[in-house]
């Protein structure tokens, strides 16, 4: 199973410490309150792990973000041009609404794969 404990998609899915895989990474559950939405805990509730590896750590993420981004903007293009019929303009609105809808989780699982980029599974005893 590809999201047992113990792997990257496990953490990213669950927003979980990449080391220890018990911590929450995220300070709150899944909100589209502007303020709440990035904040991360400093260190691990669990293993301790410095989230903040280095000054402006977060600022790769991006390139992570760009990316999801990308990807979203071309599938909901697709569809929206082949599936829906739907003009130029009115299928690049529907790209602005789906980016604007997915922000918060965009931004979110960009910091969350960024991390575990760099963070691999301990397991502890």
């Amino acid at each position: 199973m590809m999201f047992k404990k113990g792997t990257k998609l496990y953490s990213i899915s669950k927003g979980k410490c990449p080391k220890c895989q018990e911590g929450d990474f995220f300070k709150y559950g899944f909100t589209f309150n502007p303020l709440k939405v990035s904040k991360i805990h400093d260190h691990c509730p669990n293993c301790n792990l410095k989230y903040m590896l280095e000054p402006s750590f977060f600022y790769g993420a991006m390139y992570v973000n760009y990316g999801i981004t990308v990807g979203i903007s071309i599938v909901v293009f697709l569809i929206t041009t082949l599936a829906f019929q739907l003009n130029l303009l009115q299928s690049f609105f529907s790209v602005f609404v789906a980016l604007v809808v997915l922000a918060p989780i965009n931004l979110r699982l960009s910091r969350i794969i960024w991390i575990n980029m760099f963070v691999s599974f301990e397991e502890f005893n």
